[in-house]
């Protein structure tokens, strides 16, 4: 799964985009969570259980795990793909609860305003984590990228077992294999050469890290909103993959299906579908994500593309989001 870049502008521009790249459809949703939602981890009889302290804006993949979303304080979390995860297996005795990774990312936005309050707690793996495999047949081996409004970032992967955390502003970009600490090695060595002599060009994660790396250096820094988001899609659309492209046991090498942009400045989030010639935008003020207000869906079409009486639609779409249950996460594997 995919790039994440953030875009960091002068006085307090923050615009965090990603694209979502998979070899097979994924069935995608955009929902609108208001607070006080009671949740469970999909874990079976040791699963966590919690209510979420905030709103949440949210894209789910498979019906059944949050894939990215934006919560009221304007906390941003990525889940994006990572062969080499391994969350590790409590041991017999060890007494924490547990959750899915399908829920992972929705616990963050439920629970953190901030980058640092969220390392501050995760940092003490206060719940295992047990993965499954999706409906297509893959892995869910993930890792997390957060963002808040000061710009803000931190990376958490888990490697034979062990959370590692890259916390600090400098982490702008996150794609897929390697781990995030070669990524960096890896990006370093290109910096020694200079984007404007040379490019890797691929489709492949670390390729895509130094170009995104490379790009969000040198495009304008502006204050200026719009010229802003034009930058950030300038640099995540030129990270995605054509249609068509996919590699053979590595479904992150593979087409982009969606792109999604986040402005945390004036919260609002747009997305586009790689099949949709045509952009959208859900502007959080126009929800109620207070606690008792009810759960939204945007129903989109087998392509993630908003499409109603057979035409794509552009623009806000906050209209055309309808009350609907919470979903379930996907559980863990037995």
């Amino acid at each position: 799964m995919c790039t994440r870049a953030t875009y960091l502008g002068p006085n307090d521009i923050v615009i965090t985009a990603r694209t979502l790249d998979w070899a097979m459809p994924m069935p995608t949703s955009i929902w609108a969570f208001p607070a006080g939602l009671r949740r469970d981890g999909a874990a079976g009889p040791d699963s966590l259980q919690w209510i979420s302290d905030y709103g949440s804006l949210v894209i789910s993949g498979y019906e059944g795990a949050t894939v990215e979303g934006m919560n009221e304080r304007t906390l941003v979390v990525s889940m994006l793909y990572l062969a080499e995860a391994d969350y590790g297996m409590p041991a017999p005795d060890d007494s924490r609860k547990r959750i899915s990774v399908a829920a992972w990312a929705q616990y963050a936005l439920d629970h953190f305003a901030t980058v640092a309050e969220a390392v501050d707690a995760l940092r003490s793996e206060p719940f295992t984590i047990g993965t499954l495999t999706t409906p297509d047949g893959a892995p869910a081996t993930v890792h997390l990228a957060m963002t808040d409004p000061s710009g803000d970032s931190a990376i958490f992967e888990y490697i034979d077992g062990t959370l590692r955390i890259h916390h600090g502003r400098q982490y702008q970009v996150m794609t897929n294999s390697p781990t995030f600490d070669q990524q960096l090695a890896l990006n370093a060595y290109w910096n020694q050469i200079g984007g404007e002599v040379m490019l890797p060009g691929t489709s492949r994660a670390a390729d895509r890290f130094v170009r995104a790396s490379f790009y969000l250096g040198i495009v304008p820094q502006t204050d200026d909103v719009t010229k802003a988001l034009a930058s950030a899609f300038s640099v995540i659309r030129n990270a995605s993959v054509p249609l068509g492209i996919s590699t053979p046991d590595e479904p992150n090498i593979a087409s982009t299906l969606w792109r999604s942009v986040i402005d945390q400045k004036n919260r609002v989030y747009y997305f586009e579908s790689a099949e949709s010639p045509y952009l959208m935008w859900i502007d959080v003020a126009d929800l109620d994500l207070s606690a008792g207000a009810p759960t939204l869906k945007l129903r989109l079409n087998e392509a993630a593309a908003l499409v109603k009486d057979g035409e794509y639609v552009a623009g806000n779409a906050a209209p055309w989001l309808e009350p609907a249950a919470p979903f379930a996460f996907l559980p863990v594997a037995s």
